[in-house]
């Protein structure tokens, strides 16, 4: 079996400072390496924070010249990083809520959220998703936030051939227990990998709960964040299975 080595980022973002955050997901991404990683997700809209009232003034194309470092260091390290910005996808277009594939090939794809929250159509369009990644012989479904909401989103991802299923997220403390029990729920009902990538400081004015995880594909936690803070949650799949750890970021 190709051994293949994937984490959530729970970093903490600085609200509208998108330079700032462009920096701290550089030294996401080296730290990653160090773990042998191939495959970074952030959270929902980690490069502004999630700040909805800011999202037309932040928003770029998804080929921006603004991405060059992340795209660079991607290629350079050879990996694959899944970052959240918003995005326009022509010069008139709506805000979408993007996850940006920035491809260890120098590559460049694109993700948008398909399924709002009950308010984000006042700042944001709805998009059209986008198509599996392949890696290492795995192919990974992409969903942000509210996506995973709909039972639908991941029926799909399975019925398409995902085996792994990765989801940037930002997630309160209240809400946390059933979305974490909907994310375990179709790791088993699917056979899916499933990783979240959450917020693991405040953003929007809301407390996140942070606790970013991975399930295997029984519903066995593999590894999660102790609670708040920057970290890598990672998950290594080689001859005996996935295991998970913890890396304080």
């Amino acid at each position: 079996m190709t051994a293949l080595t994937l984490a959530a980022a729970q970093s903490v973002s600085i609200a509208g400072d998108v330079p700032a955050n462009i920096q701290r997901h550089l030294v996401f991404m080296r730290a990653a390496r160090e773990q042998g990683v191939q495959l970074l997700v952030f959270p929902e809209l980690s490069l502004t924070g999630y700040e909805p009232s800011l999202a037309a003034a932040l928003a770029i194309a998804p080929g921006d010249g603004l991405l060059t470092p992340l795209r660079e260091m991607a290629r350079a390290l050879r990996m694959t990083a899944v970052v959240g910005m918003p995005i326009r996808l022509a010069p008139d277009a709506g805000v979408a809520i993007g996850a940006l594939v920035l491809g260890a090939d120098g590559s460049l794809a694109v993700y948008t959220k398909q399924h709002l929250h009950a308010g984000e159509e006042v700042a944001f369009v709805a998009g059209q998703g986008g198509a599996l990644l392949e890696l290492e012989a795995q192919r990974i479904a992409l969903a942000v936030c509210a996506d995973f909401c709909h039972a639908s989103h991941p029926r799909a991802a399975a019925h398409a051939g995902a085996s792994v299923y990765a989801a940037g997220v930002l997630i309160s403390e209240n809400g946390y227990a059933t979305d974490a029990a909907l994310l375990q729920g179709y790791a088993i009902e699917h056979g899916l990998l499933v990783v979240m990538a959450n917020h693991g400081g405040p953003s929007g004015g809301g407390a996140c709960a942070g606790r970013s995880a991975i399930w295997a594909a029984d519903g066995r936690l593999l590894a999660a964040a102790p609670g708040l803070g920057e970290a890598l949650v990672v998950a290594r799949l080689d001859s005996d299975g996935w295991a998970g750890h913890v890396v304080a970021v």
